[in-house]
């Protein structure tokens, strides 16, 4: 049996779209792959996130943040690293060393959504599919050669 590929995500607070593209990954093909996600100064998890992401049928509730020098530390080896930050902050999305593959996928940030809670929650919803369907696209398209 073949040794499933590490899959980091990073985006800057690994508050939510990170998490939210671990968990897919996770959810969807975690037969093919071990997921991860980090940020580059990690926050606090978005309650609103955790909310969306339940609606979906998948609990992250329990999940902390983590950093991206953390990984570092530990000697950790990934085969994809793939940033998940927008465009206007995919300058702040650091390069993991020792990747051998890095993708990046824009996706727009959650915490810049003004308004009442079901307005955010409306904004993070279409957030949470739009990751759900690159994760999709991603593991359709069988990036390891399987």
């Amino acid at each position: 049996m073949e040794k499933k590929k590490k899959v980091l995500f990073i985006c800057v607070h690994n508050s939510a779209r990170s998490q939210m593209a671990e968990a897919w990954l996770k959810h969807l093909a975690g037969d093919r792959f071990e997921a991860y996600s980090a940020g580059i100064e990690p926050g606090e998890l978005n309650p609103v996130v955790v909310m969306a992401m339940a609606e979906a049928g998948i609990d992250i509730s329990r999940n902390q943040t983590k950093g991206i020098s953390d990984l570092i530390e530990a000697g950790k080896r990934f085969d994809y690293v793939i940033t998940v930050c927008d465009d206007a902050q995919a300058q702040s999305c650091p390069a993991f060393p020792g990747a051998a593959r890095r993708l990046h996928w824009s996706i727009s940030d959650p915490q810049a959504v003004l308004g009442t809670a079901d307005e955010k929650l409306a904004y993070i919803r279409k957030i949470r599919e739009q990751i759900r369907l690159c994760v999709l696209d991603w593991c359709r398209r069988d990036p390891h050669g399987k």
